[in-house]
């Protein structure tokens, strides 16, 4: 019943599309326009990828400490390494271009050389005084000698901040006001204010300015995805077109195939404006990636009307036999698609969540205009020219064909044993596998802002912040002495960690207190005694207010305190080596019932959301494999059958992950879509073998051999058609300047690659093996939904 419902159902899609051509035409224009509008409200991400739910508790301790201390990513450093800047000239020019920072809106304060105060000891009216090291401008080289001997010798309190002492590497603190760290705002200044001031003054001094601080990355890694986006669009259209012309041999029908997916396109953004989901460096995948997919639905529709028009010449009984026919098997191929993407809709990464809703939306949606474009336009245009079919002779792939049937029918032991030598070296190559959550890693290497990252890492350490916020419960808490000395432990440890910078808190302020109380000397740069102290602290209180240096270290409770460190660029594994050690340290300094103590910052949340991430990948492929699987079950109903066609879909996933493995290529957020995209797409494969092998069986008295060599030969032109135009779609990706981009094309387009083997040698000699238990006409005759109808009597309405 559901059979012929099913067959009356594409019958009814058929009359319905082919007889209200030009109102579905105008619908579409109309759908196409309205999408076209919502692209006024498409947003580029101005932030890291969260990866984590907003509810996840490393994103309450980090948004606790923002509550605190407001946004810490709002610095941006350049600076200069050259001996040559110690001129009078040059180190005026330096100072004046800090100094002309200051008077933009978008800039909070700036902190340069010339800004740096000695703590001077007034002992007349038992104070601090703040003196500046340079008044002016600097006159002569002996004022810029006397200004590097005190810098570098007598004041470690600056040391490694805005300047390293032992390469003499200079640099400029800029931050930016909270309020725009993460708006359109930030991108305006750091591209059109500060590179061109920064640019001029390379022009003028001939010195080399590095710039680099995590609003600035941010900025041109936004940018850099930004201008990919057009990119990969360009080249999948052109690769997949490419491929298209030189199947079918018809500027006709690749014209038809680019209009249909550019029109996916503009409706992908649509859908992006619409929900108002920001462009990240994985929503910005989906337009090619829906090129790439909508391609291999052209080729069925095509292929189909073109051999119909062959076989019989009739192009209105060719247009509907190509909807009532292909229609559903390319809607079962494209839903199983988009149950792969849809999965990331169930994990609790917002970031999934929206790559998986837009990705199945906009996959269902090119099935759509797939099945009611092609068809219409076909009703205006003559019919193939005979050069147009002579693709369907397929001469020259039928030497692969062949190869194919020989190795089935010959050489399944060899078949088998290759497949279980794969599944063997894939086990061991997923050992080898590393979780990478490092920041920066899937950045442009080849950028000029990358390599100023790595110099800001090797001249001070790292450029990453993290925070420690210690809590001592109680006012004023901070201040005490105890407190101070068991900030200075956890300090010492920092210290000790080659990947870690100097860190900054109110101790190294309380350090350089004592050496100004002891009139400037470097050697009493050390925490006070507690007699000490008592002086200190009235030396404080009196002070002016010009000498609070405490405000970005101490909340004004005088409850809460931040030590800030810089990290580099260091692997997961090593980040929770750090995180233990300095965990254990805090659990041994500061006791549970007086401080409260807590890791955050940038790197540790990307590190954390990396980790979850890990968790999700399984989650959301076990899903897929789950619904698909439910989906193969209500076609075919059969238990055998889903196990015999899932072997053939999981193998290429697994062989996938151990060249992961052996290549080195680490577990991240870019990768990490690999496997439930290409679970989603090849099962495609699986789908239309298994279709047509049951027709095939049916037809031919249910004789299982030659049933299986005729689904191989028939369906084994299609999916290689497919596969190639797959594989070369995902290569597309490989041109970014994104390591992560790059691997997701590499990885899927193999993945694919090794499923279509995989579905046209190991499914087939799986079936030939196993044919008594599973090809038979209780789990095989009728099935639950009819993907290939037989041939039957078409409608008899005239359609026109």
């Amino acid at each position: 019943m559901f059979k012929l419902l099913t067959t009356g159902f594409w019958e009814t899609v058929a009359r319905l599309i082919l007889r209200n051509k030009i109102a579905i035409l105008i619908t579409v224009i109309l759908y196409t326009i309205f999408f076209s509008m919502q692209w006024k409200h498409m947003r580029f991400t101005y932030t890291e990828a969260n990866l984590l739910p907003d509810e996840h508790e490393v994103n309450l301790t980090y948004n606790n400490f923002l509550d605190v201390f407001g946004e810490e990513g709002n610095l941006i450093v350049f600076g200069v390494k050259d001996s040559t800047l110690f001129s009078v000239e040059k180190l005026n020019a330096w100072n004046r271009l800090s100094e002309d920072f200051k008077s933009f809106e978008e800039v909070e304060t700036v902190v340069s050389i010339k800004d740096l105060q000695k703590l001077v000891k007034n002992t007349k009216e038992e104070k601090f005084d703040l003196e500046p090291f340079i008044k002016d401008s600097i006159t002569s080289i002996k004022q810029i000698e006397t200004l590097q001997d005190e810098l570098f010798k007598k004041y470690p309190f600056y040391d490694n901040f805005l300047f390293n002492k032992e390469s003499k590497t200079i640099r400029t603190a800029i931050y930016l006001k909270k309020d725009i760290v993460n708006t359109s705002t930030r991108k305006d200044f750091v591209i059109e204010t500060l590179k061109n001031k920064i640019s001029e003054f390379e022009a003028n001094t001939n010195l080399d300015v590095r710039i680099s601080g995590m609003p600035y990355i941010r900025t041109l890694n936004s940018q850099n995805i930004v201008d990919e986006i057009s990119l990969f669009i360009g080249a999948a259209l052109a690769v997949t077109s490419l491929i298209f012309f030189l199947f079918f041999r018809s500027f006709r029908a690749t014209f038809i195939s680019l209009i249909v997916v550019c029109i996916g396109v503009m409706w992908t953004f649509g859908i992006l404006g619409l929900l108002n989901y920001e462009i990240t460096v994985l929503t910005a995948l989906i337009p090619p990636l829906i090129i790439v997919i909508g391609i291999p639905n052209c080729i069925f529709l095509i292929n189909k009307y073109q051999h119909e028009v062959k076989l019989h010449g009739n192009k209105v009984k060719s247009l509907q036999r190509v909807i009532t026919k292909v229609g559903n098997a390319t809607l079962m191929t494209n839903v199983t698609t988009a149950s792969g993407f849809a999965t990331f809709i169930l994990t609790e990464s917002q970031l999934l969540k929206e790559f998986g809703i837009v990705a199945s939306l906009s996959i269902l949606a090119i099935f759509i205009l797939c099945l009611l474009i092609i068809p219409i336009l076909y009703t205006f245009l003559p019919y193939p020219k005979p050069r147009h079919l002579e693709h369907l002779n397929k001469r020259w792939i039928n030497g692969f064909v062949d190869w194919m049937e020989r190795m089935v029918k010959h050489k399944k032991i060899t078949i088998y044993v290759t497949a279980l030598i794969l599944l063997i070296a894939s086990l061991l190559g997923i050992n080898k596998i590393i979780i990478s959550g490092s920041l920066i890693e899937d950045m442009p290497k080849n950028t000029e802002f990358f390599s100023d990252i790595r110099f800001f890492e090797s001249e001070f350490n790292g450029i990453m912040p993290l925070e420690i916020m210690v809590d001592t419960k109680r006012k004023k808490g901070v201040m005490k002495l105890t407190t101070i000395k068991r900030m200075n432990q956890l300090e010492e440890l920092i210290e000790e960690i080659p990947e870690l910078s100097k860190p900054i808190s109110v101790v190294s302020l309380v350090k350089y207190a004592k050496q100004a109380y002891t009139n400037g000397n470097p050697k009493y740069y050390q925490l006070p005694t507690s007699q000490e102290n008592l002086f200190i602290s009235s030396y404080v209180k009196k002070s002016s207010s010009d000498v609070d240096l405490l405000k970005n270290f101490v909340d004004s409770t005088g409850q809460y305190a931040r030590i800030t460190t810089f990290m580099k660029d260091i692997g997961t594994d090593k980040m929770e080596r750090i995180e233990e050690d300095l965990q254990n340290k805090i659990n041994k300094v500061f006791p549970k019932e007086r401080y409260q103590v807590t890791m955050t910052g940038k790197a540790l949340v990307f590190q954390k959301g990396t980790k979850y991430l890990v968790r999700n990948l399984v989650i959301s492929l076990t899903l897929a494999i789950i619904l698909i699987s439910i989906f193969m079950a209500y076609m075919f109903r059969s238990i055998r059958m889903i196990v015999v066609s899932l072997i053939p879909n999981l193998l290429p996933l697994l062989v996938t992950a151990g060249l992961m493995g052996y290549l080195g290529v680490p577990i991240k957020p870019s990768t990490i879509l690999v496997f439930s995209i290409a679970f989603g797409i090849s099962v495609d494969d699986t789908i239309h073998f298994l279709a047509k092998y049951r027709q095939e069986l049916q037809a031919n008295h249910w004789k299982i051999r030659k049933s299986v060599y005729a689904a191989l030969r028939e369906t084994g032109v299609s999916m290689f058609y497919t596969s190639i135009v797959l594989f070369f779609g995902f290569s597309v990706f490989t041109i970014s300047s994104f390591g992560g981009t790059v691997a997701l094309g590499g990885l899927v387009s193999a993945t694919l690659l090794f499923a279509m083997l995989s579905n046209l040698l190991l499914l087939p000699s799986l079936l030939l093996s196993l044919e008594r238990s599973i090809a038979n006409k209780e789990v095989l005759k009728e099935p639950s939904i009819n993907i290939i109808p037989k041939d039957e009597d078409d409608i008899e309405d005239d359609i026109e």
